[in-house]
């Protein structure tokens, strides 16, 4: 089920606050199935799984953390003290990459399906 149908089903969030969360919990946790779906869905269209869960996934961010590392010129840092020694600045710039590549596209098609609802929500 594409992740459109279930945001569809999820009820209205309750209590939400607006201001920074500290906390990586969603909002709305019956979100959550809709989110993973959405991020498999960009995953597989982005050519970065086949089709696999989860396991797939991650062992291919993996492999894209280290490519990253390869384009930002850290990668010998990065075999020569390993991920625990790296610091927050390098690690950030990966994973900035990283999260932009798959999060970027996220966001991207939730605000198309957003568009999409509000734009029919208005013509009824």
């Amino acid at each position: 089920m594409p992740f459109q149908e279930i945001l569809c089903e999820l009820p209205p969030e309750r209590g939400m606050v607006l201001g920074r969360r500290k906390s990586r919990r969603p909002v709305n946790p019956e979100a959550s199935r809709a989110l993973d779906l959405l991020k498999y869905e960009v995953a597989q269209e982005l050519g970065l799984i086949q089709g696999g869960g989860e396991e797939e996934l991650r062992v291919a961010l993996g492999s894209l953390k280290y490519e990253i590392a390869d384009e930002l010129g850290l990668s010998e840092k990065l075999r020569a003290v390993g991920w625990p020694n790296m610091t927050s600045r390098e690690c950030g710039k990966i994973g900035g990459r990283l999260g932009g590549r798959l999060g970027g596209q996220m966001v991207k098609k939730m605000v198309e399906f957003t568009e999409t609802q509000m734009a029919r929500n208005h013509l009824r």
